[in-house]
């Protein structure tokens, strides 16, 4: 279905622009240092399914008509930016418990898989990414459209996987080094509450569809 050339260089594209760390990064990196290298990893496979689901609209159209409404566009991306700022609120309010070593709550890895998922489900500049970088890869003449535009977001996904499984490792060891500071427990969960606040601002006032 695709080209060998074709495909190669789809592929750098990708990884060209998702070795770049953006929003979803900096949500695993807070994650992970917050709970562990096990915990970004969940976090990244919620990622990755919220990617896939964007992959299937953009294949199936509905993100063309996410993208043709401006009320439907707004609704997503505001919606997405308070999930941020209740995440981030939520963890500014936790209180950990006072002991010789202070331990944070932590949280059921299905409900970090679940946050994950919500994080970039309700994200429309991955759904635009999708439907504007996608389609540039896929030939009428070699196939169905459609799916090649999912499996073409499909590969993009396992890439992601890569990229943001090794930002969750290194970040998960740094967070393990850093936990030994009796300082850093008490403080990491107000730099983790404050990346999520931060993501969830930058989405509501980002530009509008046409940006």
């Amino acid at each position: 279905m695709f080209e060998w050339t074709q495909l190669a260089t789809f592929m750098l594209a990708a990884s060209l622009l998702i070795v770049v760390p953006g929003p979803a990064v900096l949500y695993v990196v807070a994650r992970s240092i917050d709970q562990g290298r096990l915990a970004g990893i969940v976090s990244v496979l919620g990622i990755a399914l919220g990617a896939l689901v964007h992959s299937l609209a953009a294949a199936v159209g509905i993100t063309a008509v996410l993208t043709a409404s401006a009320l439907a566009f707004s609704t997503v991306k505001y919606l997405g930016a308070a999930y941020l700022v209740y995440l981030g609120i939520t963890t500014l309010l936790k209180k950990p418990d006072l002991q010789e070593k202070i331990v944070v709550k932590r949280q059921p890895l299905w409900q970090i898989f679940r946050q994950g998922f919500v994080v970039n489900l309700l994200n429309p500049k991955t759904a635009l990414f999708f439907l504007a970088f996608l389609p540039q890869f896929a030939d009428p003449t070699r196939g169905s459209v459609p799916l090649q535009t999912f499996l073409l977001g499909l590969v993009f996904v396992i890439i992601a996987l890569v990229s943001d499984g090794i930002y969750a490792l290194l970040a998960g060891q740094l967070g393990g080094w850093l936990k030994q500071s009796q300082t850093f427990q008490q403080r990491q969960q107000y730099f983790s509450g404050l990346v999520y606040i931060a993501l969830g601002v930058g989405t509501a006032v980002s530009g509008s569809k046409t940006q």
